[in-house]
Order: structure tokens, then C-alpha cells, then sequence
């Protein structure tokens, strides 16, 4: 498989007035849709207003929610690019899409918690709210039949999910993902609770290497304000506290993905 070495080598007018139905669809999931792309090693990531909780038990459509996600996941990806974490994100093509990276995603959501929130309050009885000792990195195997079980580095090697190898860069990219996430949100004021990723493989010749996939949005993170406790993230939904789409603009206004004075409907900058 052929990866891209430069953004720009894929023509933005190759998918202009393409409608979604002629693209072949690969995959839809609870929350993307991905089409083949329009050069070998690529894929048109499209960003749905679906929001589900509960393991798609409890489901709904929020007006607007994939472009603040699509506009959102794409500030968070170029950060990462800029301090020299690999991502699989090439451009935003337009308000609900990005040209991506084709990989092999590793079966692990990978998850990097700084407080209790969630299952790790319920497990373990910890306040939620808590502020660990360390960041702690958990990972669950991927399977929506199954509930994404928590599993254990034993496991992943017994099955052959990953290599230890893959194992000890997977905890560096996330490490370094909360580096960067935490300092970004600290600056306008919000709090990393806690966030999880996917990670792919792509191959370079005989070499792989582990990027950064999928997306990175109040989707997959908890992010409360510091000084009110206010959730800016999908526990709005689970949770019924609000408007999602007023959560997400929320925290894309404090960082400059939304002008300051949108109040309403989800206008974004280009």
C-alpha cells in the first residue's frame, strides 16, 4: 500500500462535485461514513450528525454535530502533526469531510485518563472528579457486540492484537497525545478528563509504523470548564444536561474554530 508523503499531492478538485453516491462506501459506523478516497492509500472520512451512547442503546441526530466534529478532530490532528505526532490526516476537504490516511487500525481503543469519570468511577468507586496520581492508560478490545471489554497488555499479546513493540509505542503516542491535549484545553480554561483514541498501522516498504486514526472531538473525550464543572462533551448526551451542538461550539469558539460572537447555529470558519 502506497501512504502519501505530501498533502499535496492530492488534488482538491479530484473530489469537488463528486456526490457521495458515485464514491464506493467502505464502511459506516456509528458516527463516520468511509468512502474510497480518490488516490491508492487514501479515504474520504465524512462525519454523520449521528450521536449514540450506551453502546448505540440510546440514539439520536444532532443538527450540526459532524461539522463541528469534522472542524474540530481537524485543529486537534494538525496540532499533533505541528509537534511531530503522525496522524492519519491529510486535509479537510469541505465542512463534514477529510481526505485520510488508509491503515490497518490496531482492534484497542486506546484510553488515557487524568481524573476519575465514567466507567472508572463505577468500577473502582472513585469520586468522579478525582484527580489521579499519574495518567493511566486502559485499553479495551475493540467489538461493539461484545461492549469494547477492558483488556489487559496479557491479553493483546496472547491474541496477537499487538507486539510489545507496537504496545510501547502505542503508550508513547498516547502520552504524548495528553501532553498536548491537556496544555491546548488548560489554555481556554477546560479540563482533560479523559480522552480515547485509535491508532492504525501503515506500511512503509518492509517497515510499519503507528499513527494516530480515526478522529479526536468532544465525541471521544471528557472536557469539563476548570471553574464551573460544566461537561463540553457526549455525557451532555448520555447524560441529558443540554444541547450537544451548544457543548461542542462552546469549546470550538474558545479555540478559534468558531468566531467568538456565533451564539446560534454552528458557523464555521474556513
Amino acid at each position: 500500500m502506497r501512504t502519501p508523503t505530501r498533502r499535496e499531492s492530492f488534488p482538491l478538485s479530484r473530489l469537488e462535485g463528486a456526490p457521495m453516491a458515485r464514491r464506493k462506501k467502505i464502511y459506516e459506523g456509528k458516527a463516520k461514513i468511509l468512502y474510497e478516497g480518490p488516490e491508492p492509500g487514501t479515504i474520504v472520512q465524512y462525519f454523520k450528525d449521528d450521536a449514540t451512547a450506551f453502546n448505540a442503546e440510546k440514539k439520536d441526530v444532532i443538527d450540526g454535530k459532524g461539522v463541528l466534529n469534522n472542524r474540530l478532530s481537524e485543529f486537534f490532528m494538525n496540532g499533533l502533526t505541528q509537534i511531530g505526532v503522525p496522524t492519519h490526516f491529510i486535509r479537510r476537504l469541505n465542512m463534514r469531510e477529510q481526505l485520510v490516511r488508509s491503515c490497518e487500525i490496531v482492534p484497542l481503543e486506546v484510553i488515557v485518563r487524568n481524573y476519575a469519570a465514567g466507567s472508572m468511577s463505577k468500577r473502582l468507586g472513585i469520586a468522579e472528579g478525582t484527580q489521579l496520581p499519574r495518567p493511566i492508560v486502559e485499553y479495551c478490545y475493540k467489538d461493539d457486540a461484545l461492549g469494547d471489554p477492558l483488556v489487559t497488555e496479557e491479553h493483546i499479546a496472547a491474541f496477537g492484537w499487538a507486539s510489545q513493540q507496537d504496545m510501547d509505542d502505542i503508550l508513547s503516542l498516547a502520552l504524548r497525545v495528553n501532553d498536548f491535549m491537556s496544555g491546548v484545553m488548560l489554555a481556554v480554561g477546560i479540563r482533560l478528563v479523559d480522552f480515547k483514541i485509535e491508532i492504525g498501522r501503515v506500511y512503509e516498504g518492509d517497515f510499519q509504523r503507528l499513527i494516530i486514526a480515526d478522529e479526536i472531538s468532544p465525541d471521544s473525550c471528557r472536557l469539563w470548564d476548570i471553574e464551573t464543572g460544566q461537561k463540553l462533551d457526549k455525557d451532555v448526551f448520555r447524560r441529558d444536561l443540554g444541547s450537544l451542538t451548544d457543548a461542542y461550539s462552546e469549546v470550538a469558539r474558545r479555540l478559534g474554530v468558531l468566531p467568538k460572537s456565533n451564539v446560534s447555529k454552528p458557523t464555521l470558519i474556513n
